[in-house]
């Protein structure tokens, strides 16, 4: 593969689905930067060499002409001087070198349409470098809300959870006062019925009982001490 097939595909690199293809675009956008660096940098290096060629080229078209100038200037005097033979030697001269300056003009048009595209290569991957910089914080961002809102979507669900424990143990709660409640209620009917004259009895047998005190000094005056 040429180098202007290899750096064509390059420019023609979608960059939107290179991105889809990363599992994580935060953590490999800068390394798919350094990428597209390195790849600028071969790009410049040999778009530098291209031109370099053409103007290589473009200096020998011109050193080419030059001599054929001159040869033509050399047999216009030539034949001024009356020396046709002489100028027939630079007739000839001439004529092979504008035979070699056909063979330069055709390299020196490759050399030139080359390096125009390469310019153009180099060029357009230097505005996608740019323009991926522009939008790498945007898509850290949007990565970073995109991980935040998965957390909340975790929390939402724990939260979820979380709210049918409350539920069941509030349903626990309740059926345990209930089970308390009626526990109570039948304490209360397993309770015999207050004799009201019974607790009557007690309190009126109290009375008239002679303290002992009392009962000792009646005894004393029973036995005259």
């Amino acid at each position: 593969m040429s180098i202007l097939e290899r750096f064509s595909d390059i420019i023609k690199a979608n960059i939107n689905e290179l991105l889809d293809k990363m599992e994580d675009p935060a953590k490999m956008i800068d390394q798919y930067l350094i990428d597209m660096m390195e790849d600028l940098a071969e790009v410049k290096r040999s778009t530098a060499g291209v031109m370099a060629e053409e103007t290589r080229t473009k200096r020998l078209v011109d050193e080419n002409l030059a001599e054929v100038s001159k040869y033509a200037d050399l047999a216009k005097k030539a034949l001024t001087a009356g020396n046709e033979d002489d100028a027939r030697v630079f007739v000839a001269k001439k004529q092979e070198l504008e035979k070699v300056g056909a063979g330069l003009m055709t390299a020196y048009a490759a050399a030139h349409e080359n390096a125009v595209k390469m310019r153009q290569m180099h060029d357009k991957l230097t505005s996608d470098i740019e323009a991926l910089k522009a939008r790498r914080e945007m898509i850290k961002a949007k990565v970073t809300v995109a991980k935040t809102q998965d957390i909340l979507n975790e929390f939402s669900n724990s939260a979820e959870k979380t709210q049918g424990t409350i539920n069941a143990f509030n349903h626990m709660e309740d059926k345990a006062n209930r089970m308390l409640d009626e526990a109570n209620a039948m304490a209360e009917l397993n309770q015999k019925p207050v004799d009201e004259a019974k607790a009557l009895e007690e309190k009126y047998a109290a009375m008239g009982t002679d303290s002992v005190d009392e009962e000792l000094n009646r005894l004393k005056g029973e036995l005259g001490l």
